[in-house]
């Protein structure tokens, strides 16, 4: 049966304290990762379309007293910031001009995003976390994550 491209977009909402450990992630601050496949060697092929310009919470606060955003009225727990995450197999790129391929790709999947977030203004980072090998959404790593939920 043949293989089917995948392309997996979905909305993660953080509340302030999942902020700093949101942004150790996404910009490979970490020594060490749950998730096998983040290969920290490949980290030079990340692609920054927008670089935040401080810490998330430093930008964060800074709209803030800018009054770009507000939290007045919401709950001490509520969600703060929102990350659109695109999610695709890898082995896709790879059959369709590799990393160059994905670096065009994920500048327009950036430019859907903003769009979606209301601009840029309401936009503080974009990257491409070309370190990840996304095995996830290939047929086989399926079968075997399904297999082993029973």
């Amino acid at each position: 049966m043949a293989k089917t491209d995948r392309t997996v977009v979905r909305n993660q909402t953080y509340k302030r304290g999942g902020i700093v450990a949101r942004e150790r992630h996404n910009e490979r601050k970490n020594e060490c990762y749950a998730n096998g496949d983040v290969d920290l060697s490949r980290s030079h092929m990340n692609v920054h379309f927008k670089s935040c310009d401080g810490t998330y919470t430093q930008v964060f606060d800074s709209m803030i007293d800018s009054g770009t955003i507000s939290t007045r009225g919401l709950k001490k727990d509520a969600n703060l910031i929102d990350e659109f995450v695109f999610d695709v197999n890898s082995d896709y790129f790879e059959q369709n001009g590799g990393y160059e391929y994905a670096r065009r790709f994920f500048a327009e999947a950036y430019r859907l995003a903003v769009k979606e977030a209301g601009g840029e203004h309401s936009t503080r980072e974009g990257a491409l976390t070309s370190n990840n090998i996304n095995a996830f959404h290939d047929d086989r790593r399926l079968k075997r994550r399904w297999s082993s939920r029973r």
